[in-house]
């Protein structure tokens, strides 16, 4: 019996209160408005049926996406912890570990405005105007590198958008392919003379065969304590007699050359340390070191004396190729115009990180990008 008798009888008593024949006959309720109806229909199918008037730019869209949706999803769509990404994951769909984006496996763009209006922000949920949807999808489907940063989407060219994957889903037809499986009256005892078991499965690299410890396994062994063997008088050498050698030191005229790989001042050193810690305010966008690849910013291994807008493999705003075009080159006055506030830099820039403020910082992280070769 349950421990809250009163509880489960009043649970159960609305729920024979909530049915629609119990209430028809007690005269309880009534047919819903169309209005109070078409409150509740939200939703937005693959054709487009569903969708509202409206437009939104990926211009706008970063600006709502930052005020609602990065907390969670990151300024670039690229996930906070352990929240989604939306963005990135191109050809991984084939790998033991895909990354499922928007970009990478999401078949039709409606799934996500319908998503995004409905229940989106989070605790927040339809408190966006269908403009703002707009603009946020424009600029998830811009962070994916599928629109370009001048792109407008409406309810005019919402059905013009096709997704990497709109051909990777297909219709479950089971009900007609998988019944010739069925079975009027299954078997429900006695239906096989003997069981055995013909195999059995394995989780590979979850749980070692062997149970003894692989720390304990790894640790080394201390080393044995040294045997020191007492000298016999017998076999003690005799003192010597000899008076001791006299060393004479060569004095050497001439102070010896520096080497040729002089490490690098101890000064230098330290703001080198000191960029590298500032740079981790980069490192959700970009990569340096041996095995660096593009993300959602360019690979940045020998930036300093490189021209504008030249790592290959990489899609560039408008406003960096632009820079690329006049033959900019990146120098330690024009990192720091950069990295003081890039949207100042250039317009139009996917770089929604809004700078570093000391000028210390600032130095400190162009002098450890210009120790990174390529």
């Amino acid at each position: 019996m349950s421990k809250y008798p009163n509880l489960l009888l009043a649970v159960t008593v609305a729920g024979l209160l909530a049915s629609p024949a119990t209430a028809e006959k007690l005269g309880l309720g009534r047919v819903a408005l169309p209005e109070e109806v078409a409150a509740w229909n939200k939703d937005v199918s693959p054709n487009g049926e569903g969708l509202p008037e409206g437009a939104g730019s990926v211009a706008d869209g970063e600006e709502v996406f930052s005020a609602n949706c990065a907390v969670c999803h990151g300024e670039f769509a690229e996930g906070v912890d352990n929240w989604p990404k939306l963005a990135g994951g191109a050809d991984t769909l084939d790998h033991n570990d895909p990354l499922k984006t928007v970009g990478s496996y999401w078949p039709n763009l409606s799934t996500a405005w319908d998503y995004i209006h409905r229940s989106m922000p989070y605790g927040g949920a339809q408190t966006l105007s269908a403009d703002d949807t707009y603009a946020i999808v424009a600029y998830i489907l811009y962070s994916n590198d599928l629109v370009d940063d001048d792109f407008v989407l409406s309810k005019e060219n919402f059905l013009e958008v096709k997704l990497p994957n709109a051909e990777g889903f297909i219709l479950d037809d089971r009900e007609a392919s998988e019944k010739h499986f069925w079975k009027a009256e299954p078997c429900m005892a006695n239906c096989k003379d003997a069981v055995e078991i013909t195999m059995r499965a394995t989780v590979l690299d979850v749980t070692p065969n062997d149970t003894t410890d692989d720390a304990a396994k790894m640790e080394p062994a201390a080393a044995p304590a040294a045997v020191v063997e007492p000298v016999k008088a017998a076999e003690a050498p005799a003192p010597s007699t000899a008076p001791a050698p006299v060393v004479v030191a060569a004095v050497d005229p001439a102070p010896a050359a520096a080497p040729a790989t002089a490490a690098p001042a101890a000064g230098d050193a330290d703001l080198i340390a000191a960029g590298e810690k500032v740079f981790k305010q980069c490192a959700a966008c970009h990569q340096v070191g041996e095995g660096a690849k593009n993300k959602t910013g360019p690979v940045l291994n020998g930036i300093i004396g490189q021209k504008v807008a030249s790592v290959e493999g990489f899609k560039y705003s408008k406003g960096f190729v632009a820079l690329g075009e006049e033959g900019k080159v990146w120098d330690a006055a024009l990192l720091a115009e950069l990295l003081t506030k890039p949207k100042d830099f250039v317009k139009g820039t996917k770089m929604s990180f809004a700078g570093l403020k000391k000028e210390a910082d600032i130095t400190a992280v162009t002098a450890y990008l210009a120790s990174l070769t390529k």
